[in-house]
């Protein structure tokens, strides 16, 4: 017999037909599947992939489908098709639903992965709803009244600190003008519930006293950790309004994150190992999206290698690490979202994604990492790196021609054009997860500043930074060619490389030597390996440090 050449996974899932798959175990599946990602299910493969075929009363695929749609509420529209293999199978192909979907007896499921990597149907349980729902953006959860509480919940000195930040941060000043049962309503931290104000998530959140908040919302806690190598110098959790909350872990990030002064021109500009609009659109992004409805912690580290925020709550329906640049801004929490933009603390037009990224681009660091977001906890990583000086100074010279700052996808674009050598279209695209269109448009009005270059053209032209625009580092790369004549001082060159510009990279030492880059890694391997370089970063964003 045949093997169906892949395995189970959250997606997919194999049933043994053999002695007829019960009906309530297809429905069971099915839901399971709805109520998670969607998926396939595989009728007549066994757990191990082994194709042993269909039971005849599961041959009608029109059949199957119709029934499913009866047993299923909402009704599940799936689509059945017979796969023919050695014996036919049947492929049930089954939707992401935008809502909470059940067997007509009741019974809830859910998918998920267990510690071994297999997957399994568990119960979808009532307090899980919730946060299901919040998380296809179906429901507010932080505008819904508090139970139990009651208007004198919230706190007088926590209001007034709102309206400190109002001032502080420039936020919607005619605010400052309300009374305090005005200044509650317009910021949706209470609602009327039987002729009485009672506060809402969004306002125990922002403005609850700290002992009812413990009690009423025991989710919304915090912590600050601070770590130099394996010396802990900050580990603290607390449960605090979120304005509170948020200054606290401001004072101590300000007390911890170093900078440098660097000169351009007649200017100088103070460069911080972590950009503070990065950290504070960070944590208000933390603070707004996480899933209130789930035990859990809003945990912010700084250590050797970076900062690291993470909260409880996966990317909400239609967000992914490939398209957050570009997403439409949406949250879990539209609510508290949107108190946090008006009183000035986040960015007003959802675009606080923008400024993370932009806080590393700007200063030509490594950019910002989301790779260890989990499907129950988002995790940002925004790493500490050497500033690129020459790419700091490129960057300004162009803002101050144009006037004004530079788009994020502009400075994505030439941040991914500053680690290849040259770089096509498609590898731009493919770099920085931007679609092809606005790379283009991007790309023309580059050429056209002098930034960037065209090299042959049509559809196999490719673009590099252009000398002039990239002056210091090709001034470096000039000096070190000099050096770099023979290959017996191959070494010699890229290390002089390293040095005049602060750090070298594979591409531009295999732009130097004129060699492919596993030649010109080797060359890097051997300076670390006797201690003249040190590794920073990882993948195509590493970079090497002259020690």
């Amino acid at each position: 017999m045949r093997n169906i050449g892949f395995s189970e996974s959250l997606t997919l899932e194999f049933k043994s037909d053999r002695a007829k798959l019960s009906d309530s175990e297809i429905i069971d599946a099915v839901v399971a599947f709805a109520n998670t990602d969607g998926g396939e299910l595989y009728l007549g493969v066994e757990d191990d992939g082994l194709i042993t075929g269909l039971h005849g009363d599961h041959k009608d695929p029109t059949r199957l489908a119709a029934f499913v749609a009866n047993k299923t509420v909402p009704p599940v529209s799936v689509r059945c098709e017979i796969m023919e293999f050695d014996v036919p199978v049947l492929k049930i192909s089954v939707p992401r639903r935008t809502s909470i979907v059940a067997t007509s007896s009741g019974k809830m499921l859910r998918r998920r992965i267990k510690s071994d990597g297999k997957p399994e149907n568990i119960p979808l349980y009532p307090f899980e709803i919730t946060s299901r729902l919040s998380s296809l953006s179906l429901l507010d959860y932080s505008a819904q009244p508090v139970p139990d509480a009651v208007a004198s919940d919230l706190d007088a000195v926590e209001r007034e600190r709102l309206r400190n930040i109002i001032r502080s941060y420039h936020g919607e000043q005619n605010l400052l003008e309300l009374t305090d049962e005005e200044l509650d309503k317009a910021l949706q931290l209470v609602v009327t519930v039987g002729g009485a104000s009672v506060p809402t998530f969004t306002g125990l959140l922002l403005i609850g006293k700290k002992e009812r908040l413990k009690a009423l919302a025991p989710t919304a806690e915090s912590a600050i950790q601070v770590l130099l190598g394996t010396d802990i110098k900050v580990n603290e959790s607390f449960t605090l309004p979120l304005l509170a909350a948020f200054e606290k872990i401001s004072e101590y990030m300000n007390a911890w994150n170093r900078s440098e002064d660097m000169e351009i021109g007649l200017y100088r500009i103070t460069v911080p190992d972590i950009d503070y609009r990065s950290f504070r659109e960070s944590m208000v992004n933390a603070y707004s999206h996480r899933d209130y409805s789930v035990l859990g912690r809003v945990r912010v580290q700084l250590n050797d290698e970076g900062l690291t925020i993470s909260n409880p709550g996966g990317f909400i329906d239609g967000i992914s690490i490939r398209n957050l640049p570009d997403a439409e801004p949406h949250g879990r929490n539209p609510a508290l979202a949107d108190a946090l933009k008006r009183i000035g603390l986040a960015e007003r037009t959802g675009r606080g994604i923008d400024r993370i990224f932009e806080g590393s681009l700007l200063y030509g660091k490594l950019l910002p990492d989301y790779s260890a977001t989990s499907a129950s906890r988002v995790s940002l990583f925004i790493p500490k790196s050497e500033p690129d000086k020459a790419f700091i100074r490129m960057l300004a010279d162009e803002q101050q021609r144009i006037g004004r700052s530079l788009s994020i996808h502009t400075l994505l674009v030439l941040n991914s054009l500053k680690h290849f050598p040259r770089a096509s279209l498609h590898d731009l695209a493919d770099d920085t997860n931007i679609e092809e269109a606005r790379v283009r448009i991007v790309l023309e009005s580059l050429v056209k500043s002098g930034i960037t270059e065209m090299l042959g053209g049509g559809n196999g032209g490719y673009y590099r930074l252009s000398p002039k625009a990239y002056q210091n580092t090709v001034d470096a790369l000039a000096c070190a060619r000099q050096t770099g004549a023979d290959k017996s001082r191959y070494s010699e060159a890229v290390l002089k490389l390293a040095q005049a510009q602060g750090y070298v990279s594979r591409g531009n030492a295999a732009e130097l030597l004129h060699v492919s880059p596993p030649q010109a890694y080797r060359v890097i391997e051997y300076l670390v390996s006797n201690k003249k370089l040190r590794l920073e970063g990882k993948g195509r964003y590493a970079k090497y440090i002259p020690l």
